[in-house]
């Protein structure tokens, strides 16, 4: 089975550039061969996505110029543990062979990835940089909440459209396969549709006079996509490792002390290598190299990020801001520094 996150995002991004590239050399290959060359290039994809794929050559474009901030975003999340999101450049998908694993870090993969692709094209809509949405056309009139009456102004954030969009796209190969995995994929892609609409606040301006708030006109906004990343780095923490229920429809929790997962939950079914030494068959590139924090106790340690194997520790010069002074009215001067630190790297396995 080919999972969808890392073998689309890789070579939507992989086939995106191709096709630039070779109308950039030559502009009127874009009117002779449109949108079939790039959805040609992608392999995977199911009948039903190439169509998408061909219909919305702007949407694919767009989604390839994302790819590189969730995929950002994951390594934000986790820098400082021994799986650090790391992609695998030579590999025939994104992340090797780990997404053969139905592990937990598969499950947030498949939600940041989900949960990626609907923040970038919401994005998109409210910049009118896609010709078939633009703001949240539902979003007009008048309203309430907890100070007020208001008006509906601006340019409301349409992620609903974009939920449509990815569900649509993202979850047809899925539900074409529709065994253990397929299930498992699709409930943490709604997880990860859901956690960006969680984040969804209300903005307003105030008019009136001497800025007073008499009138106000609102819109709705998401919010900065590392709330998202951060509650489902939580939901990750938390993930549950589930079964197959009798009538291989959903699942239940692998063990009676846990909870049953809710649509919220990132679900799992096999344990984590423990990601220390690499390992081609579970996609795991060790920690050997990596650097490590001394003084730690967390997940950063050297004793947990090596694995016990120890490190070494080079003296390195580096630069940074010192004898920063504030001038009226409004600066900040510093001066560049350097200084000497120690960096600690886990030892290569022997």
């Amino acid at each position: 089975m080919n999972f969808l996150p890392s073998g689309i995002c890789f070579y939507l991004s992989v086939a995106i550039c191709w096709f630039t590239s070779r109308v950039d050399a030559s502009w009127w290959y874009m009117g002779t061969l449109g949108s079939q060359v790039m959805c040609d290039n992608i392999p995977g994809l199911i009948n039903k996505q190439r169509q998408l794929c061909r219909q919305h050559p702007k949407v694919m474009q767009a989604i390839g110029a994302g790819i590189k901030n969730w995929i950002g975003e994951c390594q934000h999340q986790f820098r400082n543990h021994r799986w650090n999101c790391n992609t695998m450049a030579r590999e025939h998908n994104l992340f090797g062979r780990l997404l053969h694993r139905s592990s937990r870090e598969a499950a947030f993969v498949y939600a940041i990835s989900s949960a990626g692709m609907v923040y970038t094209l919401t994005s998109a809509c409210s910049q009118g940089e896609l010709e078939n949405c633009s703001c949240d056309p539902g979003k007009k009139g008048s309203s309430r909440d907890a100070k007020g009456a208001f008006d509906w102004g601006g340019c409301s954030d349409h992620v609903d459209h974009a939920i449509k969009f990815t569900q649509v796209f993202i979850d047809a190969k899925e539900r074409k396969e529709r065994d253990a995995r397929a299930l498992m994929n699709l409930h943490n892609n709604h997880a990860g549709r859901k956690a960006v609409k969680r984040f969804m606040t209300l903005e307003c301006k105030c008019h009136g006079v001497s800025g007073s708030c008499n009138v106000r006109t609102c819109w709705l906004a998401m919010a900065d996509f590392r709330q998202t990343g951060d509650y489902l780095r939580k939901k990750y923490n938390n993930a549950i490792q589930v079964v197959m229920n009798q009538y291989g429809t959903g699942f239940t929790s692998a063990y009676r002390m846990f909870k049953r997962p809710t649509k919220n939950d990132l679900v799992y079914f096999e344990d984590s290598p423990d990601y220390c030494i690499w390992d081609h068959e579970s996609g795991s590139v060790g920690t050997g190299g990596r650097v490590c924090n001394r003084t730690s106790r967390g997940a950063d340690s050297c004793e947990v990020m090596c694995c016990g194997r120890g490190y070494d520790t080079s003296r390195v010069s580096r630069t940074t801001k010192c004898e920063c002074k504030f001038h009226w009215c409004c600066a900040v001067h510093c001066r560049d520094c350097q200084e000497e630190v120690d960096v600690h790297t886990c030892k290569t396995q022997s």
